[in-house]
């Protein structure tokens, strides 16, 4: 995975580099693309219950309308990492192990409640 990782991103960056897009790609701006793309994915499925939301899911030119939202969504997220020096990689290790503490198996197991209201 950790290839993927690097690989991507070094997809993305080149991408943007030929572009001259890193005078667009601050902090701030990553953020918003990446909260805009994450908000075009969640429009998708606005107003569908599970049922309809699985069904979408069904048909070839949504699925490829999800997948474009899921693509755009993780360009900003590398592009961010990139730009600002993180390892993605690590910093979901970090986070799971954070998470592993929070949501101890015997307390979180089929439950979705907050770590603070096990």
């Amino acid at each position: 995975m950790e290839q993927n990782w690097r690989k991507w991103t070094e997809k993305v960056q080149a991408f943007c580099e030929a572009r001259d897009w890193d005078q667009y790609h601050g902090p701030k701006d990553l953020a918003i693309g990446l909260v805009t793309e994450a908000t075009e994915l969640l429009e998708i499925f606005r107003f569908k219950n599970d049922d309809q939301s699985k069904a979408l899911l069904q048909h070839p030119k949504q699925r490829e309308y999800v997948a474009d939202e899921l693509a755009d969504t993780l360009f900003f997220l590398l592009r961010f990492a990139q730009r600002n020096d993180f390892d993605l990689g690590q910093a979901l290790d970090q986070k799971m192990a954070k998470n592993a503490i929070r949501y101890p198996v015997e307390k979180a197991h089929g439950k979705n409640d907050k770590y603070d209201q096990l």
